[in-house]
């Protein structure tokens, strides 16, 4: 019965839809740069602090008794150093993704929005109101997924699977 639990949340997945084109035309891709620019330009520190600082502590106590102060700066530098070449690596993809789900006046459209003060905070204060977000969710998750799991369970047993 987990397996196909599995399997159903996979499928889901794989079966989300597309909803972009599939060949971004040249100008959506110069549009989508220009965006991706501005999105990234303080965006990139501001992940790598919040990942920092929800992620750290958890590293520090599984570390911190076994390590001296040299070793654990060490380690801290390098786990900040990774997770913004992550960060940076991924937003690489962003330009394509954008010019796939919008138009080149969509596009443009944020990349004036961005430009103005209100979307100059918008881009400051989104990752620490995610990280907000992730952090109101994170503690509901484990339910949300039993009972995500007992809804499954008892439609499959609803119509004669066993476990």
């Amino acid at each position: 019965m987990t397996r196909l639990l599995g399997v159903i949340l996979i499928a889901a997945c794989a079966a989300l839809p597309a909803g972009a084109q599939d060949n971004p035309s040249p100008e959506a891709l110069a549009a989508a740069n220009d965006l991706a620019a501005i999105m990234t330009h303080d965006t990139m520190g501001q992940i790598t602090g919040a990942v920092t600082a929800q992620i750290w502590p958890t590293i520090e106590h599984s570390v911190g008794g076994k390590v001296d102060v040299a070793t654990l700066a060490e380690l801290r530098g390098e786990f900040e150093k990774t997770v913004n070449a992550f960060t940076a690596e991924v937003m690489k993809d962003a330009p394509t993704i954008y010019a796939r789900h919008f138009s080149v006046k969509e596009i443009n459209d944020m990349v004036a929005f961005y430009k103005s003060p209100t979307g100059t905070k918008a881009l400051h204060e989104m990752p620490m109101v995610m990280v907000d977000v992730g952090a109101q969710m994170a503690p509901r998750m484990a339910a949300f997924q039993g009972d995500l799991n007992t809804r499954i369970r008892m439609i499959l047993q609803k119509h004669g699977y066993k476990d």
